[in-house]
């Protein structure tokens, strides 16, 4: 099984220098618990923000949500993967990088993302395991 197979291809975008309050408000509208940060300019890279990011580095340590930019708590590079790659080596990179989710990337561009959950349940669904 290739990566592209299991990836989500929804990918809601925002800009990084945009409020962790707002970020919140619209994870909870579109019903998703991560966005992708945009490029500033063509020799940058994407940022990841996920509810577990603002968990650890806003709330747990008392910075104000709304005076608090994206930037200041996404990941960033994110780590990205082919979307060509098998399930199983994309399983194995993550793991050995104590990552729980990669960019899908292929020459096109940016395609969607992939979880460690999502890869290791469909690696078990096609009963490689």
């Amino acid at each position: 099984v290739r990566v592209d197979a299991v990836m989500q291809t929804e990918l809601l975008f925002i800009d990084g220098l945009t409020s962790v309050g707002e970020a919140l408000r619209q994870m909870r509208t579109s019903g998703v618990s991560s966005l992708v940060i945009e490029k500033r300019h063509e020799g940058d890279e994407y940022g990841f923000l996920t509810v577990n990011e603002i968990a650890a580095r806003v709330i747990a340590v008392g910075k104000p949500l709304e005076r608090t930019a994206v930037y200041e708590v996404m990941d960033k590079p994110v780590l990205t993967i082919a979307s060509g790659m098998q399930v199983k080596y994309a399983v194995r990179l993550l793991v050995e990088l104590n990552r729980r989710r990669a960019l899908v990337t292929s020459d096109a561009g940016l395609l969607g993302f992939v979880s460690l959950r999502d890869l290791v349940w469909s690696y078990a669904e096609a009963g490689d395991g």
